[in-house]
């Protein structure tokens, strides 16, 4: 059920259907996952505002559904919360995320906001991992098979590695560790859109 991405926006972002490998860089954010993550909720619970705190307790709540229990293809509204680095804790308005499935796994695009992304959510050592590439809006999709070997962002592309996890029928997470721009720990925290 998870294994393959393919991904649909407006824009006619091109299909992710390659088996591609985690890079060297992704691989080492992902095994940094904890630390990166502790040092990014102690900055963001002591400096956060009241509002935001509570934001993020709301998207870390949640013990994740088993890997072959989700059920992540639809409409979602997306907010990013930054964790640590520049600012201790930023809460950005919701934006729109599309999953869909291939048959074999799914493909994700935030088609909306000013930074946007495409990627390939698959199951891997046991965890469900978002490996794609996140870009300005006015900046054409990239796969993540098409980054140069010795590519780190360049803050118009950057690569992006997460840990997703479905918590309920309609929220979910995706937890990228050490991401390439401004913060410590991102978090992509989903509410599924009711049609």
């Amino acid at each position: 059920m998870i294994t393959a991405l393919i991904v649909a926006t407006v824009l006619a972002a091109p299909a992710i259907s390659d088996t591609t490998q985690m890079r060297t860089q992704e691989r080492q954010r992902l095994d940094q996952f904890h630390v990166s993550a502790g040092r990014a909720v102690l900055q963001a619970m002591s400096g956060g505002t009241l509002g935001d705190v509570d934001l993020l307790q709301e998207a870390l709540s949640g013990s994740p559904l088993p890997a072959f229990g989700t059920s992540l293809a639809g409409q979602w509204d997306c907010r990013t919360i930054k964790l640590g680095g520049l600012t201790p804790l930023t809460v950005y308005a919701p934006f729109k995320c599309e999953i869909t499935p291939d048959g074999t796994a799914f493909n994700f695009v935030k088609s909306t906001g000013s930074q946007r992304g495409i990627g390939r959510i698959t199951l891997q050592d046991g965890a469900i991992i978002y490996l794609g590439v996140g870009h300005v809006a006015d900046a054409d999709p990239m796969l993540y098979s098409d980054l140069p070997p010795e590519d780190f962002g360049d803050g118009i592309y950057q690569p992006q590695v997460g840990i997703v996890e479905q918590t309920s029928l309609n929220t979910a997470r995706i937890m990228f560790p050490a991401p390439v721009n401004e913060s410590l720990f991102d978090l992509l925290y989903l509410t599924r859109v009711n049609n």
